[in-house]
């Protein structure tokens, strides 16, 4: 059996997915703002320093994966703390995790993203940048131009930016290459208690139903679970760097031609470059 962190376990996709986990067999440390083996807050960095700290003492050197499901929504209202959560409550975690999933046999790592990343327009690329900087400031500072969309755009820049330090970290020696398997999920809309909590406001709540999910409803956080479930198995082996959509068909519905594509000719230089590195 294995050992693995589970950050945002006490609701929601999270905890189903922790339940899922250990009821297999497998040893699950929870962490959480409340009601958790680990509680910290994963929206400052004393927090974020803790529940890494704290994780890694009850793992004993070894984490055979991990989880990131903790979040905060648009609903929050403060953009910062959207991106302290979404974005840092998951890259810092992993960063001092990163020995410990090397120390295991083929580490799993699962990020949760979401379609946001990929429906929500006009979302400031210099927000998307600050994250990938490492500049909170930056962030808050690239969003106060939207005005009072501000936290909906924190939200869609935050899920951007983690989805893209899934991927370029995802293939390089400190992870593929130490035998870890970093993967993100990307949900739609899931009846978890953020949702609801959206959908207990009338406007938001008209806004939920009006977008399209060419199946209908909402997601199942069970059915999420198993996906994550799916991805930290020996199915999920040659899976390295793949964000995957589960989301009743919103994503294909808006871009059905973004993806994939082949590398447009501005690009090729770039490319060539990287395949003589790789055989290097």
């Amino acid at each position: 059996m294995s050992t693995y962190a589970v950050t945002g376990a006490s609701s929601g996709m999270g905890r189903a997915v922790a339940e899922k986990l250990t009821a297999a067999g497998h040893t699950v440390i929870d962490v959480d703002i409340v009601d958790a083996t680990v509680t910290a807050d994963l929206s400052t960095p004393l927090g974020r320093r803790s529940a890494a700290t704290k994780v890694l003492e009850l793992c004993g050197g070894t984490l055979d994966g991990a989880v990131m499901a903790a979040g905060v929504g648009p609903a929050a209202g403060n953009v910062r703390l959207i991106a302290e959560v979404n974005y840092f409550g998951v890259v810092e975690l992993l960063e001092a995790w990163r020995p410990a999933l090397a120390a295991a046999d083929k580490a799993k790592v699962v990020v949760f993203s979401s379609n946001s990343s990929s429906t929500v327009p006009m979302v400031p690329g210099r927000a998307v940048r600050g994250f990938l900087e490492g500049d909170v400031d930056k962030v808050v500072k690239a969003l106060k131009i939207v005005g009072k969309q501000a936290p909906t755009f924190a939200y869609a820049s935050s899920k951007i930016a983690i989805s893209r330090w899934v991927r370029r970290n995802a293939v390089l020696p400190d992870w593929a290459g130490a035998g870890i398997r970093l993967n993100a999920i990307a949900p739609g809309a899931v009846l978890t208690p953020l949702l609801e909590k959206q959908l207990a406001s009338p406007d938001e709540a008209k806004a939920i139903k009006r977008f399209p999910v060419p199946i209908g409803g909402f997601g199942n956080a069970g059915q999420l679970a198993d996906w994550v479930v799916f991805m930290l198995s020996e199915a999920g082996d040659f899976l390295c760097g793949s964000v995957l959509f589960v989301d009743g068909g919103s994503d294909a519905w808006f871009r059905a031609d973004d993806w994939p594509r082949g590398v447009p000719a501005w690009r090729l230089r770039s490319y060539m470059k990287r395949m003589r590195e790789f055989r290097r």
